[in-house]
């Protein structure tokens, strides 16, 4: 690396990614002369599709040094260990299913469920349900949260529940107290220097703001990448048929479990997550297969909200852009791209980026020199996630409706997610094709792609299973729900509710 000197950023665009991308940037280069600039217009609100994280949120405030005290209780946030996958299934016994975020007592049981799950794809009946072997899914569905005692030091991974429009102005006021200077403009022009290179924003009361590095995070709209420097947009409609969501916040009924819920719906899916204000609802669907007022009806019904509460209808643009850094332009966040909300992985792109970009740029010497293998990377990055979301749909177990049968016989499906789907059918061994295929780093481990199959129920059918042999040695259940739930009683019970 050169000694040249950090370069002005300017983010076009607040919200959630816009403000990350900030927090990131300034806490990597504000030290050593760089400055940071987010241009927002006060006009534009958030759309805020999806309220929940990965662990990759809880390393991004670690990161920053933040408290989890102070920016959840400003963001009304609670804590997630996973999501519960229901009615995707008809399969008896798997109907609903926990997927986890593993944490280190599961490198002891995790072992045991993928043992079970080779020999059940062989027809053995042998238990194989993931909900039996993983701290995460007993925490939950005993209501506790991801804090041990001190006598307990094993401490799962865990994500959270928020409020996108709060943690947005949290994140913009812990940054412009620490010198990221927010200009709350509207953006009417941009000044176009060479072919890929932006020059400057051209505001409506005739500020000129330049930079050195352009993000843009202007949502859907795309306006530096998409709008002025022409970048290409792949979309992943033949992979994901969905399109919409209708959203709809309901007050809480019931103390709910540290966990977001995912319920196959006629044409789509709902989440149900719980902040400690409210729940926040919403139906992801395709309008090829629903109508926007019958799937607000459908909503409604689910959640009993008939005639309280205005929803929302949000379109939603599935794909990416084809590289993520064009000249001096970065993309971050709806701009970027937008895998639907299944595994709420938007956030946990927008920080992968940010981070990602600061090491390519600095090793280039603060240049371009390692700007086509960064937009590889990220170009995985987002084939990967949506190959693992494209699985839950083509592998889905139910048939009463036009919109799940096609999307069980659904071809339009990469290499790499037939090599995982074959791999499984044909008994091969899962972690190693997926670390193959990916160069040794999947961006799903081997024990979400066990707990999606198995979740499921994709085994033989019930009446050709066998009795497992003596002679076999199965990984015991029993055992190892006794242990899990012995861990358990480490961990408080977690509710929280504002007043």
């Amino acid at each position: 690396m050169t000694e040249s000197k950090p370069p002005r950023v300017v983010v076009l665009g607040g919200g959630s990614a816009g403000w990350i991308t900030a927090c990131l940037l300034h806490h990597r280069w504000h030290s050593r002369g760089g400055k940071v600039t987010v241009v927002e217009s006060p006009e534009i609100g958030i759309i805020g599709v999806g309220e929940g994280s990965t662990p990759q949120l809880k390393a991004f405030f670690d990161h920053l040094g933040i408290d989890e005290a102070d920016w959840m209780a400003a963001c009304d946030a609670t804590y997630k260990l996973g999501i519960r996958f229901t009615g995707w299934s008809e399969r008896p016994g798997f109907e609903s299913y926990f997927h986890p975020f593993p944490g280190p007592v599961d490198l002891h049981t995790e072992p045991g469920f993928v043992h079970n799950c080779a020999l059940r794809r062989r027809g053995f009946d042998v238990p194989a349900h993931p909900d039996d072997w993983f701290l995460a899914e007993v925490l939950a569905e005993e209501h506790r949260g991801p804090h041990p005692q001190d006598n307990f030091p094993f401490t799962p991974s865990y994500g959270y529940h928020f409020d996108a429009h709060k943690l947005g102005q949290f994140l913009r006021d812990w940054a412009t107290e620490r010198g990221v200077l927010h200009r709350p403009l509207r953006v009417t022009d941009v000044e176009q220097g060479a072919q890929t290179e932006i020059a400057a924003l051209l505001c409506e009361d005739g500020t000129r703001i330049e930079g050195d590095i352009f993000v843009d995070c202007s949502g859907f709209r795309s306006v530096l990448a998409q709008q002025t420097l022409s970048a290409q947009f792949i979309p992943f409609g033949d992979n994901l048929f969905n399109d919409r969501a209708v959203v709809l916040p309901s007050r809480h009924s019931a103390r709910f479990k540290p966990q977001t819920d995912s319920i196959a719906m006629r044409a789509g899916w709902r989440w149900s997550i719980p902040l400690t204000t409210r729940v926040g609802n919403g139906y992801v669907y395709s309008t090829n297969y629903i109508s926007d007022e019958d799937a607000e009806a459908e909503l409604r019904e689910a959640i009993g909200m008939q005639d309280e509460g205005e929803a929302r209808i949000l379109e939603m643009r599935v794909g990416r852009i084809a590289e993520s850094w064009t000249g001096n332009c970065l993309v971050a966040g709806l701009s970027q791209g937008f895998i639907e909300p299944l595994e709420a992985t938007a956030l946990h792109i927008v920080i992968a980026t940010a981070l990602d970009f600061a090491d390519a740029y600095e090793k280039g010497g603060y240049g371009s020199a390692h700007r086509d293998r960064f937009n590889q990377r990220i170009a995985a990055k987002y084939e990967g996630i949506r190959d693992y979301i494209v699985a839950h749909y083509r592998l889905n177990q139910r048939s009463d409706t036009q919109y799940w049968r096609d999307n069980a016989a659904n071809d339009a499906l990469s290499e790499n997610l037939k090599g995982m789907i074959t791999a499984w059918f044909t008994h091969e061994d899962l972690r190693e094709v997926n670390l193959r295929q990916h160069d040794g780093n999947p961006h799903y481990a081997s024990m979400s792609w066990h707990a999606l199959f198995a979740g499921y129920g994709t085994f033989p059918p019930e009446a050709k299973m066998v009795p497992t042999p003596p002679e076999l040695v199965t990984a015991e259940v029993d055992h190892t729900r006794r242990t899990l739930s012995a861990c358990a009683t480490n961990f408080l019970r977690y509710a929280p509710l504002s007043d």
